[in-house]
């Protein structure tokens, strides 16, 4: 039986492992360009890492953005935006997508946050409406990528 482990990714090996795994899945297999995967809010985000057997295989941000962010109620106040939900491809289909994001709710849970927000590839729409997460708002171009805005209440 495969142990699945979702831990943060603090230390500097960690986060390294999450960022060959975001270049793998976003610039190696979908043709995002590097610059455009690696931002500075990659300094101030929480990471978390999902290793499979030992391998990191996984890998996921969470962002703080003010309150009214992409339209959302300024009720929710600050927003958790989950970014960069990546996982390789030998290890889809396992459930660990779900995992990550279940991961990032309960960071915004711990932080206070009322709402998530991402902005998901169309091809995921099903995925992350799975999960709860409603689409609102006209398909957008991230990175050549079309998009549309997700958000669920916590």
């Amino acid at each position: 039986m495969s142990e699945l482990v979702l831990r943060p990714a603090v230390a500097p090996a960690d986060l390294q492992a999450a960022y060959d795994i975001r270049r793998t899945v976003f610039v190696d297999e979908q043709g995002v360009p590097l610059e455009l995967e690696r931002d500075e809010r990659d300094a101030e985000a929480d990471h978390v890492l999902a290793v499979l057997d030992a391998v990191p295989v996984g890998a996921v941000r969470l962002v703080i953005e003010p309150a009214g962010f992409q339209g959302l109620d300024l009720a929710y106040g600050p927003i958790a935006h989950l970014g960069r939900l990546a996982v390789l491809a030998s290890a889809r289909g396992l459930g660990i997508g779900a995992e990550l994001v279940r991961a990032v709710e309960e960071l915004a849970r711990q932080q206070h946050r009322r709402a998530v927000y991402l902005g998901g590839q169309t091809q995921a729409l099903g995925f992350y409406e799975r999960l709860g997460y409603r689409p609102y708002g006209v398909e957008f171009d991230d990175a050549g990528l079309p998009h549309r805005h997700l958000a669920r209440v916590l």
